[in-house]
């Protein structure tokens, strides 16, 4: 048997070399697409093998792709099967369904001030009589309508609009809008053109990417797409070490993203009715590792202690520098980094909050903890401090890891139809809802949550999670798992006829994954010299989840299990995808910029790893306690 990992699905399964892995992905409950049957004929099933060693290709395949594509790794999965352990990514066009992306958060409206502005102008045609350049004459024409501008060198074209300029001055009428961003007109478009820009969120796991009408504000399309770097590693450090170890792995890993923002764009600016060129801002938030990959920065210092970032503060980079399918005079600001492991898309999480924000005016003056869970979780603790009659955020990474979005658990998969999403275990009965009301065919993250913390009210689990013997959902013996197992969904319920299980390693994965998370929130409490009581104490929320993952979880969960503190469930609220409405508002405002940048000076970085607490708040939080 060889095991196959199933990309961007998150599932993990073991298959019979002498299946093809269109069969094998069906007995998994990965539907992919196949119009002709699985008969080789059409190209609907194609998968792209990124480790391991399949079967040859077949005539069927080398009919169907060009040399360079097959070694590229391109495949049918009704032709190949699995010779060795295995990673394909199946592209979203295979796919029969696709996955539960969050993308929207808690908007908070800003006030319009874009870091572009344009007017619309005509101008005096050229003639045997007037022979200035045709800038010249734009220049003068821009003062005459209006900009408050002086002919001197600061006040400039981009190579990138001058290349065209001419052309689209004449086949435009001799009128036309003009978009500056500072002194440099990064763009000549069609008189009353819709100036438009783009919020990118880059997560581990995830894109969002909205379209936004800088004029307005109004958001014109959004889009979620798996983040096609998960065929490189499941975490940061898996992308770090393919981008250290591969001679063109950072170009590679950069590639596949600006790669997918830019079909991303294109659809919604469609959609839109409008065009790719006339997007001409960009913001682009994610953690540091995601930061530098994109803008094409070195990443080896990131994976070696002490893993510091190669650039700490906001940047603003032409968007041709980095490939993106934009207008080509277009920049793309960067907020900043926090640390190694923490960054601008925890920055963007805490503008969106306004948590700081509130704090430093005293509309809040009770401490408050913000969480953004994802393969690494990053939390920020602001409070009040009196004795230095100031705000604090204090700010931490938690190495969380894949566990719930499905990895390390052997039922485990990302949030997709047939995922179990929600358990309720009652006496002997176990009840769940699937995503999309799907026949199960694996466990997402927040179904394992709820099983754990079902398990531990049923008397399933002892506090070290270990399973007891005596419960009729729970079997033992040589034919299951010595240490346990719990039947989730039997085999003749399922969507691929096999029985769904949770297992004693699954619970040690989810121990140890609210433990790192558990331990980040302690040490800041420690550092501050408060409690969990303090936060329970609070007249208003206390307790922010930012995140996809921490949009669908059950809270009541998440505190029986202990990786939240036991407050009030009214100290609560989930703020969905705060980052990338962090990002919106960055778009949309050079003043939330700003605040950003000044959000990102007032936080204090702790290392978990050199804390003297963490360990023992670590080992604390693996066990689960009674509620």
């Amino acid at each position: 048997m060889a095991f196959l990992i199933i990309q961007p699905i998150g599932k993990r399964i073991q298959v019979d070399p002498q299946i093809s892995l269109l069969e094998a992905t069906r007995q998994a409950g990965v539907e992919l697409v196949s119009i002709c049957g699985g008969i080789g004929i059409c190209d609907s099933c194609q998968i792209r093998l990124v480790r391991g060693q399949l079967t040859a290709p077949s005539q069927e395949e080398q009919a169907i792709f060009s040399a360079e594509q097959l070694s590229e790794g391109y495949r049918l999965a009704c032709q190949a099967c699995a010779l060795t352990d295995a990673t394909i990514e199946v592209p979203k066009e295979s796919l029969t369904t696709v996955q539960r992306l969050q993308i929207e958060g808690t908007a908070t409206e800003v006030a319009l001030l874009p870091a572009l502005d344009w007017i619309d102008i005509s101008v005096n045609p050229a003639s045997l009589d007037d022979l200035r350049a045709d800038t010249t004459r734009l220049r003068e024409s821009a003062a005459l309508f209006g900009w408050q501008i002086q002919v001197d060198p600061r006040f400039r074209f981009a190579p990138a609009v001058l290349a065209t300029l001419s052309e689209r001055l004449r086949a435009q009428g001799w009128t036309g809008r003009l978009v500056r961003r500072g002194e440099e007109v990064i763009a000549f478009l069609p008189v009353g053109s819709k100036v438009l820009g783009l919020a990118v969120d880059i997560g581990t796991t995830k894109l969002a990417a909205y379209l936004l009408d800088l004029e307005t504000g109004e958001t014109l399309g959004s889009a979620g797409e798996m983040n096609p770097q998960i065929a490189y590693g499941e975490d940061v450090l898996s992308r770090i070490a393919y981008a250290n170890l591969h001679t063109n792995g950072r170009d590679e890993l950069q590639g596949r993203v600006v790669g997918s923002l830019g079909k991303m764009t294109a659809g919604m600016t469609q959609s839109a009715g409008h065009s790719c060129e006339q997007v001409l801002d960009a913001v682009i938030v994610g953690n540091t590792a995601m930061h530098h990959l994109v803008i094409g920065l070195p990443v080896r210092q990131l994976g070696e202690s002490p893993y510091v970032a190669a650039v700490g503060e906001a940047l603003q980079v032409p968007a041709e520098k980095l490939g993106m399918q934009i207008a080509p005079a277009a920049g793309v600001y960067f907020p900043p980094n926090l640390a190694g492991f923490i960054g601008a898309d925890h920055v963007a999480m805490l503008l969106a909050s306004e948590t700081v924000e509130r704090s430093e005016s005293g509309d809040t003056t009770h401490p408050v903890v913000a969480v953004d869970i994802g393969t690494n979780t990053e939390i920020s603790l602001i409070f009040p401090a009196a004795e230095r009659g100031e705000v604090r955020v204090l700010s931490c990474s938690a190495a969380s890891g894949p566990a719930f979005e499905g990895a390390h658990i052997r039922a485990g998969m990302r949030a997709s139809p047939g995922a179990v999403e929600r358990v309720q275990i009652d006496s002997s009965t176990l009840r769940y809802t699937t995503v999309g009301d799907q026949p199960p065919v694996g466990i997402c993250g927040s179904g394992i949550l709820d099983i754990v913390a079902e398990m531990l009210d049923n008397g399933i689990l002892d506090r070290t999670g270990k399973m007891r013997a005596g419960h009729p959902l729970v079997r033992f013996g040589p034919h299951s798992n010595l240490r346990g197992e719990l039947l989730v969904a039997p085999a003749a319920l399922t969507g691929h006829g096999k029985d769904i299980l949770v297992s004693r390693e699954d619970v040690h994965e989810i121990q140890l994954a609210k433990a790192a998370i558990r331990a980040g929130i302690d040490v800041l409490l420690d550092e501050a010299g408060l409690s969990a009581a303090d936060l329970a104490a609070a007249t208003d929320v206390s307790f922010i989840v930012a995140g996809a993952f921490g949009t669908y979880i059950y809270l009541p969960s998440a505190i029986r299990i202990g990786m939240f503190p036991n407050i009030p469930l009214a100290r609560f609220t989930q703020i969905g995808n705060a980052a990338g409405m962090g990002a919106r508002q960055m778009l949309l405002s050079t003043e939330r910029r700003q605040a950003a940048e000044r959000i990102a000076s007032w936080i204090e970085y702790i290392e978990l790893a050199n804390h003297a607490g963490f360990n023992r708040y670590f080992m604390q939080a693996l066990f689960f306690n009674k509620i």
